[in-house]
This record gives C-alpha cells, sequence and structure tokens, in this order.
C-alpha cells in the first residue's frame, strides 16, 4: 500500500476577501474553531462552477452575513500557502496540503449594524475593523506572507472615502 506523501496532495481552491469600509479599515473576523486566537480576512472554497467573484461575493454573505459590498479589484495571480505539519490530515478535511487563493478587493457599502456573525454556519466569533499596517501582526505565521502580499497589492485602496 503506497502512502500518501502531503506533498502528492492539493492545493484547495479559495478566494479570499479583503473588504475596506469608507474609512480605510480593513474587515477581520475571529475564527469560531481555534484554540489559540486566529484572526484573518473572509475567505472560502470556489464552489464547482463558480467565478472567483462569485465565490467572493458568497462567502462575504456566508462569513460576514451582509452582500453590501462592491468589487473594487482582483489580484492578478493565485497565491498558495502550505499547512503546518500538525494540521495536515486535519484541517481543511484532510484532502488538502493547503491552499491556492484568488484575493479579491471589495468595498464595504454599509453600515456596521449590517455586519451579521450569526449565519447559518458561524466562523467567526467576533470581527473588527483594523488598519491594513495592524492586520499580518493577528494572521496565524503560515497565512502571513500571503497577507503582505494582498496588503502590499491592495494598500492603495485602503484609504479613507470622502
Amino acid at each position: 500500500m503506497k502512502t500518501l506523501r502531503y506533498e502528492d496532495l492539493p492545493y484547495r481552491p479559495c478566494v479570499g476577501v479583503m473588504l475596506i469600509n469608507r474609512d480605510g479599515l480593513v474587515f477581520v473576523g475571529r475564527r469560531i474553531d481555534q484554540t489559540v486566537e486566529g484572526w484573518q480576512m473572509p475567505q472560502g472554497g470556489i464552489d464547482e462552477g463558480e467565478t472567483p467573484e462569485e465565490a467572493a461575493l458568497r462567502e462575504l454573505e456566508e462569513e460576514v452575513g451582509t452582500a453590501k459590498a462592491v468589487i473594487l479589484r482582483e489580484h492578478p495571480e493565485w497565491l498558495c500557502y502550505d499547512l503546518p505539519k500538525h494540521l495536515l490530515g486535519v484541517a481543511l478535511h484532510g484532502r488538502y496540503r493547503g491552499q491556492k487563493q484568488k484575493w479579491i478587493a471589495m468595498r464595504f457599502t454599509g453600515k456596521d449594524s449590517d455586519i451579521d456573525l450569526a449565519t447559518s454556519e458561524p466562523e467567526f466569533s467576533q470581527w473588527k475593523w483594523l488598519s491594513v499596517e495592524a492586520v499580518p501582526r493577528l494572521i496565524v505565521p503560515f497565512k502571513r506572507d500571503i497577507y503582505e502580499t494582498v496588503i502590499a497589492d491592495f494598500r492603495d485602496l485602503a484609504s479613507p472615502q470622502k
């Protein structure tokens, strides 16, 4: 019987959303399923037949409880990360070595009261708006490089609207 090596596992196709409010701050949520404090921007799998833009809008509703956003820009590349060894076979249903992500910047067009984490399958226990500079410090280390890349690409969009 051949042993499956983690290098042989595929990356899960995923989308990430950098949601920016009128003040130029970025949404982050505290993951509900973590034993250590883990914050992240909304993200999730891309369903078969779905475009990254469609997946981003769906994930925003599923995780943040709102559809009040408009797409500003898509990152030009797929960005990949590998799970740490202790999460292999556990996270992502044990079927993936990590994720390949297409990141999309969106402008939040609603009010804070439009955000409702009490969705049918909650992923976040709390949320807050942060400056782009503060976001990487709260992100789990194995995702930090991707977040820094995304922030560098979308930084010009994270400024207050007049």
